[in-house]
This record gives structure tokens, C-alpha cells and sequence, in this order.
């Protein structure tokens, strides 16, 4: 089995977090045209800037298999993950999330799920998360919540 591991976003992995996010199978983050490179390299700066946030790239055997990010949105602090086409479908994903989750004290943490994506949906119920989404809501939210000592 490969090894996955989570390291910090470098400028010189712009290039490839760029060509994830056009990918159209992801959903890249709001606020980002991925086909503007310029406006990729700002929110990576933003995100670089603020000190609530986490930028990470997921690495499989050292190679690059994807992103994944922590922030905290309206008060609630929450994980996201882009996972390249190459390296879906094999658990990569899950283990870069549980990696992601060990980084982050607090509880609850959330996530959001596009409403088509249903290997992610199952993915989270598999590591602990629960959905919490209002009846109609979409995206479809999760919430991974404080486990007893």
C-alpha cells in the first residue's frame, strides 16, 4: 500500500493544485476560478496569510495525489480535500482527511460534500463523520464531533 502523508503547499506545487482544480470532476474552493491562474495564486496567499487557516498538499509515496485545507468558516472550523484523478478511488482521500482531522484540535470539525458526490459522503461516514445537513440543504454537511476521553 502506498504511503500518504500531508506537507506543506510550496509554490512550486501551484502548477499542479491549478490543474486539479479544472479538473471537472472537482468542485474547486468558492471563490476560485481555477482556470485563473491569478486568482489561484491569490487565494493561496490569502490562505498563506491567515493564521486560521491550513494549506496542505497530500502526497502519495511522495508524489502528488492532491490538496487538503483546514479554516474556520462562520464560526465553525472545517477540513476540505481535493484528490487528483489518479489517485481516487484508493483510499487516499480517506486517509489524507484522518491525517488532516489528527492536525486539528477542535471538535466539531465539519465538512461539506457536493450533493452528486457519493463516494465522498461514504467516505466521511467511514471515518467518523455524521451528516448534519438541514432537509433541504446542499451542499450536503458532515461533522466529525468530540469524542470522550
Amino acid at each position: 500500500m502506498a504511503h500518504i502523508d500531508l506537507r506543506d503547499l510550496d509554490d512550486d506545487d501551484l502548477d499542479a493544485v491549478g490543474a486539479l482544480l479544472s479538473d471537472p470532476d472537482e468542485v474547486a474552493p468558492p471563490g476560485v476560478d481555477a482556470a485563473d491562474r491569478e486568482g489561484l495564486d491569490q487565494w493561496v496567499a490569502r490562505r498563506r496569510a491567515d493564521p486560521d487557516a491550513t494549506i496542505l498538499v497530500v502526497t502519495e509515496s511522495g508524489g502528488f495525489a492532491g490538496a487538503a485545507a483546514a479554516y474556520t468558516l462562520d464560526g465553525e472550523r472545517e477540513v476540505a480535500w481535493w484528490i487528483a484523478s489518479h489517485a481516487r478511488g484508493r483510499g487516499v482521500g480517506a486517509d489524507a482527511v484522518r491525517l488532516l482531522a489528527a492536525l486539528e484540535p477542535e471538535r466539531p470539525l465539519y465538512a461539506r460534500v457536493s450533493a452528486s458526490e457519493a463516494p465522498p459522503e461514504a467516505m466521511l461516514e467511514r471515518i467518523g463523520f455524521t451528516e448534519v445537513t438541514p432537509s433541504a440543504g446542499r451542499p450536503l454537511r458532515y461533522v466529525l464531533p468530540p469524542t470522550l476521553e
